[in-house]
């Protein structure tokens, strides 16, 4: 029953981090107006609203104007839906208060990563705010010291920012956005020392390999921006659910 609920719960979130992820970077209200069109500025009625349905249903288009809506608006729906199931079945019979905030971090997790992959900014309502609500958790979290969640955040922060300052004074050039340096406090807060390596490991791979195909098909050079903050929020969502699998892998390797 509590899957069943995780996935309907998810698809709501799901909808509402559409908003989020369109408005936020927009310095538009999250409540008011309430949903519409973006090319044809109408309203969209309540039964045209339902999560992924009312897409099949349309058919793919607004109903007044014809347009084609996004297919990422149901993709993350869908994706939500998942995560929120996900996150029950790996951790409900563990922790409920952790099941939650698990969810929370994962709504917050997927609104950066597609703000990032659209807009190109990491929100600090989100990354600050997001940190600082982790590390008080950390205080009743079940799987992770308060110490770890401190020492992983601050500690990923300065990393992250001595990187930053290192390319920008040192190579005269900005390799990642100060927002990334901020998303390592929301990161480093929840998943702890173990989990924000895998999840670093995991981003700095998928980037390069977005890099290469990027130089190769698109004919980019070295100085093209990647959202970076994506890549971290994919390795993180890894991390989360098969990092201490990972590390168990590598571990295993390297004592052979």
């Amino acid at each position: 029953m509590e899957d069943i609920f995780s996935i309907i719960f998810g698809l709501i979130i799901g909808s509402f981090l559409n908003v989020v992820i369109y408005r936020l970077p927009l310095n538009k209200s999250l409540m008011k107006p309430g949903s519409y069109c973006v090319s044809c500025n109408t309203s969209i009625r309540f039964y045209d609203n339902i999560p992924v349905l009312s897409f099949i249903l349309l058919f793919g288009k607004c109903r007044e104007c014809k347009v084609r809506i996004p297919v990422v608006y149901p993709f993350i729906e869908i994706f939500t839906a998942f995560s929120f199931w996900l996150s029950c079945i790996w951790f409900f019979d563990y922790s409920i208060h952790y099941t939650i905030f698990t969810a929370i971090f994962l709504a917050i997790l997927i609104a950066l990563t597609f703000i990032d992959l659209f807009h190109m900014i990491l929100p600090d309502g989100l990354t600050l705010g997001g940190g600082l609500l982790f590390l008080i958790y950390s205080f009743f979290n079940p799987r992770l010291s308060s110490l770890n969640s401190f020492g992983t955040a601050f500690g990923s922060v300065l990393f992250f920012a001595g990187l930053y300052f290192f390319y920008l004074k040192v190579r005269k050039i900005e390799g990642l956005g100060f927002g990334d340096v901020k998303m390592m406090l929301f990161l480093g807060a929840f998943l702890g020392v173990a989990k924000i390596l895998i999840a670093i490991m995991l981003a700095s791979f998928f980037g390069l390999i977005v890099g290469i195909l990027l130089i190769i098909i698109k004919k980019k050079t070295l100085k093209f921006a990647l959202p970076f903050g994506t890549f971290l929020g994919i390795g993180s969502f890894i991390s989360l659910f098969w990092g201490e699998d990972i590390l168990l892998f590598i571990r295993s390797i390297l004592i052979r």
